[in-house]
């Protein structure tokens, strides 16, 4: 079986319910008399916390916004009406809290933490479950929530750390992103231990030992602990059973799933069970599609369709271009490719999200070490796929500007391009040399607003 069959279940206690702060409160219909019992019942929260991932609030829509377009790899384009408005309000930095794609991340990626600290807590009182299957289960809830907070670390700085089910009357106090990163670091240590290298088909899709380093290893690289990272990243390289795929093409689409580059994907399935994907529609011009409408979002910015260097094999599979009308004028404009497919339904493919893939490890390896001998070795390994000739030390830029380079066309509309430029200390630098004709410098921020509901019923929280 080509992925997990996640099947949404609202479940877990209702003793974590909070009307006070929802976000930290699980969907929960079951009382928890009735549940957290076998090993099927906690089997089936940790597949509702994966399910989670394809919420709009998470990959199916908020964090291509978030992490993407907030970038200069891509923007809105000329449509500004209805909810492009709020894609164009994150890509000129003109957004208020009340962006409903800000409230919908962090109502998104804290209903994945709910469910993910109702599992740790009553997994441990249980004794009929089997040890192995135990350990997996906490290193799979440990993954996913240090997941979720990663992004709202990177996205808001300044949040809850909540690891632990919310009780009403509870107060909740926000920490900074370096506060939540530390505690990441000890959290996925204990996941990479916990979970398997690999599984068998029918359960593929779940977090791995390589999963769990990979956001480590991130992680580490974040807080600037390049010696830890390169520990992290050399037991992935030596232990985990990766490579590249040797045709870029050949990582996109629906037939190239969980390939051996892949080392975590978000996994949709299409059928009209509410498990498919928007991103199709989202991002195709809207003649490309056999069904429903094509949006056209999430547009390639003319800054990175330059950063492609000629005869680079990459540029194809990640975008493309089409002609739409605007005002009775023909216009041309780039769009995303590598979600490319025909849904059945509007809003239905069937395509996964690649959350993490080996590239990214070569080239955060690469950023561990510095500029070395081997770092551009490392990086000619991922260029040499591309039909790209070797650099090194002689090549015109920064080794930082080359290894950024590197990334952004690599890793392009994977939602790794916000956290880059803020953990390489550019983000204005990049952004006003990109879009200075639609952002104002003042207004660029490294940090999104708390949305204006939780400020709202959280008396003590600062906005950023």
């Amino acid at each position: 079986m080509k992925k997990i069959i996640i099947v949404f279940l609202t479940i877990c206690v209702t003793s974590a319910c909070s009307e006070d702060f929802t976000d930290l409160a699980p969907i929960s219909n079951r009382n928890e008399a009735d549940f957290f019992n076998t090993a099927d019942d906690f089997v089936a929260s940790i597949n509702a916390s994966y399910a989670g991932l394809q919420d709009t609030g998470v990959y199916n829509r908020a964090y291509w916004a978030l992490f993407e377009m907030r970038s200069d790899n891509t923007d809105q384009g000329p449509d500004a009406t209805g909810l492009a408005r709020q894609y164009t309000e994150i890509n000129q930095f003109t957004e208020d809290p009340l962006n409903e794609q800000i409230d919908a991340a962090w109502s998104g990626s804290y209903r994945i933490i709910a469910n993910c600290n109702v599992i740790l807590k009553r997994i441990e009182k249980v004794v009929d479950i089997e040890e192995g299957l135990k350990n997996r289960i906490i290193g799979e809830a440990i993954f996913l929530r240090s997941l979720m907070y990663y992004h709202l670390a990177v996205a808001f700085g300044n949040i809850p750390l909540q690891l632990t089910p919310f009780v009403p009357g509870d107060g909740l106090t926000q920490v900074d992103a370096t506060t939540v990163y530390a505690q990441l670091v000890s959290d996925l240590a204990t996941a990479e231990g916990s979970l398997p290298i690999s599984y068998p088909s029918s359960d593929l899709g779940r977090a791995t030992k390589g999963a769990a380093a990979t956001l480590l290893a991130k992680v580490q690289l974040t807080l600037g602990n390049t010696g830890d990272a390169e520990t992290t990243l050399r037991r992935i390289i030596n232990n985990y059973n990766y490579d590249l795929v040797p045709n870029y093409a050949n990582l996109w689409g629906i037939g190239n799933e969980n390939n051996v580059e892949s080392i975590f994907e978000v996994q949709f399935s299409s059928g009209g069970i509410g498990q498919g994907t928007t991103l199709t529609n989202e991002f195709s011009p809207s003649g490309d599609l056999q069904t429903g409408q094509g949006f056209g979002r999430n547009r390639p910015t003319e800054t990175l369709v330059s950063a492609f260097e000629e005869g680079d094999l990459r540029f194809e599979p990640s975008m493309g271009t089409s002609w739409i009308n605007v005002d009775e004028e023909v216009i041309e404009q780039n769009y995303v490719r590598k979600y490319e497919s025909n849904p059945p339904t509007e809003n239905d493919s069937d395509n996964n999200f690649v959350v993490f893939r080996y590239a990214d490890v070569l080239l955060m390896l690469a950023e561990a070490l510095g500029e070395s001998p081997e770092s551009y070795e490392l990086i000619n390994d991922v260029r040499t796929r591309a039909g790209l000739d070797d650099i090194d030390a002689a090549t015109p830029g920064s080794f930082q500007d080359k290894l950024l380079k590197e990334r952004q066309v690599e890793l392009a509309f994977e939602n790794h391009r916000w956290a880059d430029l803020k953990r390489f200390g550019v983000v204005n630098d990049k952004l006003i040399e990109a879009e200075s004709d639609v952002i104002n410098p003042g207004d660029i921020r490294d940090l999104y607003f708390i949305p204006q509901r939780e400020m709202d019923i959280n008396s003590n929280f600062v906005q950023n």
